[in-house]
């Protein structure tokens, strides 16, 4: 039809799916899983044999033989040679920061996302088989960790900062080349070197990943992968004092025990960048249209097995149309596949390994007499049934379920209010969910809901690199979010200033505790974000809780206090010295500034690491925007209520 009209052209907002981050950046690569064409390329390129995996590091590598074992079928897929704690010593002993200048740097990386791109076959097989990927769910993987390259390339290339040194990556099981992929590639394009733990249960892509990093040209002395269990690599990792950053993706519990060991062993103000899950929320209302609202429940929580730290584990119906909204739900749930990821069919894989596997089914035992709908799973493998499951509301979830289980809760129009005052009290912040056709109830939730991501009518998992900045806040994760563009400051060298002078008086914790208390201020900034025609992503800077300036000296208190303000943080000066151990009880703080000693510096630390609730750093250099800011991002669906205008505009 195009050729018939040679007048025609496309509407000026609807750019080419390549186009639609600029020239700067291309867009990743996308398959159409519909076209039997591409089907068959994708069938003929993942035929492969899988390769064992070892440490790659530039010293000889010691360690114990394990297997890795397909979720899916128990089958034995490759053997992995696990580091030992000498092989991470030496590691450390022959990291390098990468030296080159940016420019150099960020097209290096951009020739790895365009070879990570053309080996998609292998890179498919790996997600499948090792970490029980649908092809799907590999394909989005491929694409954001191919979109990290890029947008990290591109917000690296005309910087000249001063590098770390070496970071230590920690990277989970369930993006086990995005996630990974997003910590290296951000710690890379800043100069350090990166000494890259995988999971456990997926070596396999890691190695694979490193290979084709290394061949596009990062250097061997920049970036050594350390494959092995947390109790060894990840320890030792953690508690050198060599490390000069820490960025960490997984359970919270976890983050605490790094926080503590880093505390204790590494240099005072050694950054803590970690994203640790959450229980997610969705409400929908009597406004919201049942289809698009089931679709996206169902999405959000079942797809990757409901094995994303985004997922949706409480859903909450407005009680006039939960009756039909569930029966849509039940209906839904019947229609998915649960099987081999390997199958094109299949829309449910396995979950992880036999350990994740117990520990739901244990929990949906546990609460058999609230079972609404249960759909079957295949007895062999690391299979769970999708399960639906009535509460009363968020408070009955014990923890974090990480699988494909969904609880849902009604609630009456007026107590609306007293549903998102519960959401908040669970102290999580990462993603949350809406489904509403009342722009001022939009409006309404999203300044009183407290988490990184907000999505409105559309699904509440998959977010994009550069549009749609990922992370959370509370007992979410420290900030600042992924793939967006407060994310790779944190891997430069801040300025150093100089050391304060000691102080002559005592403050009062009470005081600061009553100071500490009081409101923040209304929003700094909002920052529409691009991305493909008919959404709408909007990321909004506001203040966190108050950063508590130290000193030591009254002077440096006052510079802390500047440096905070002027990024539009809230900040408080202490009037005197602070016993250290008064920072594990001290209400309402999101980091401490100190410039003075060591010493003291490190029983700061250790003391906020003995904290409850969210992780507190302390900073003993100048603070970044992330650390003064929290960051949220709202997602609309602008096509929901019923069309998009935007393709209509010439």
């Amino acid at each position: 039809p195009f050729d018939a009209l040679p007048t025609a052209r496309a509407p000026q907002a609807l750019k080419a799916p390549a186009a639609i981050y600029g020239e700067e950046r291309v867009n990743a690569q996308g398959f159409d899983l519909n076209a039997d064409d591409v089907l068959d390329r994708i069938e003929a390129a993942r035929q492969i044999a899988l390769d064992d995996a070892a440490p790659i590091t530039l010293s000889p590598a010691t360690g114990p033989r394990q297997p890795v074992v397909n979720p899916a079928s128990g089958v034995v897929l490759a053997h992995v040679t696990d580091a030992d704690a000498d092989t991470v010593t030496h590691a450390i002993d022959d990291a390098r920061p990468w030296d080159a200048p940016p420019a150099e740097r960020a097209q290096v990386l951009r020739r790895a996302a365009d070879l990570y791109e053309a080996q998609f076959g292998p890179i498919f097989a790996i997600l499948a088989r090792e970490a029980g990927k649908t092809l799907n769910d590999a394909v989005a993987e491929l694409r954001e960790a191919v979109d990290f390259l890029r947008y990290y390339a591109q917000q690296g290339e005309a910087r000249s900062d001063a590098p770390r040194g070496i970071i230590a990556a920690i990277s989970p099981w369930n993006f086990p080349l995005a996630i990974f992929t997003g910590q290296i590639a951000a710690a890379l394009m800043a100069g350090n070197a990166v000494l890259a733990k995988p999971a456990e249960q997926t070596p396999l892509i890691a190695a694979f990943a490193v290979r084709l990093l290394h061949k596009a040209g990062v250097p061997a002395s920049a970036l050594q992968l350390l494959p092995g269990d947390g109790a060894t690599v990840g320890a030792a990792l953690t508690r050198d004092p060599r490390i000069g950053g820490v960025v960490f993706t997984g359970s919270t519990e976890t983050a605490r025990r790094i926080a503590a060991s880093m505390a204790q062993h590494m240099a005072p103000g050694t950054p803590l960048v970690a994203e640790t899950g959450g229980l997610n929320a969705m409400i929908v209302d009597s406004t919201a249209l049942p289809e698009q609202a089931v679709r996206d429940i169902i999405a959000s929580s079942f797809r990757s097995a409901g094995q994303r730290c985004s997922a949706l584990r409480c859903l909450y119906v407005q009680e006039d149309i939960a009756d039909h909204v569930i029966a849509m739900i039940r209906g839904a749930m019947d229609e998915l596949t649960v099987g081999d990821p390997w199958s094109l069919t299949t829309d449910v894989g396995p979950v992880i390994d036999p350990e994740a596997r117990q520990g739901i089914l244990d929990w949906i035992e546990s609460q058999r007499p609230r079972i609404l709908h249960q759909r079957p799973a295949p007895q062999d493998g690391c299979f769970v049934p999708p399960s639906l499951i009535r509460v009363t509301g968020i408070e009955d979830l014990e923890r974090e379920i990480f699988g494909p289980v969904l609880h849902v809760a009604t609630f009456r129009a007026a107590d609306l209010p007293k549903v998102i005052k519960a959401i908040n009290a669970r102290g999580y912040g990462l993603t949350f969910g809406l489904h509403s056709r009342i722009d001022s109830r939009v409006q309404e939730v999203a300044d009183a809901i407290h988490a990184g991501n907000l999505y409105v009518n559309r699904n509440q998992v998959g977010a994009t690199v550069g549009s749609q900045p990922f992370g959370g806040e509370g007992l979410s994760g420290t900030g600042p979010k992924a793939g967006g563009p407060l994310y790779l400051p944190r891997f430069f060298k801040p300025a150093k200033p100089e050391a304060g002078s000691d102080w002559t008086t005592n403050d009062d914790p009470a005081r600061l505790a009553t100071t500490l208390g009081q409101a923040p201020s209304p929003t700094v900034s909002e920052t529409l974000m691009p991305g493909p025609t008919g959404e709408l992503n909007r990321l909004t800077l506001l203040p966190r809780p108050p950063v508590l300036c130290l000193g030591p000296g009254a002077d440096s208190a006052a510079a802390q206090a500047q440096a905070v303000r002027a990024l539009g943080g809230e900040a408080i000066t202490a009037t005197g010295t602070l016993a250290a151990d008064a920072l594990t009880d001290l209400p309402g703080l999101s980091a401490v500034l100190w410039w003075g000693d060591e010493a003291t510096a490190r029983d700061m630390a250790t003391a906020l690491a003995r904290r409850e609730g969210p992780l507190v750093p302390l900073l003993t250099a100048m603070p970044d925007q992330a650390h003064v800011l929290h960051e949220r991002h709202l997602c609309v669906d602008t096509t929901a209520a019923g069309g998009n205008a935007a393709l209509l505009a010439g």
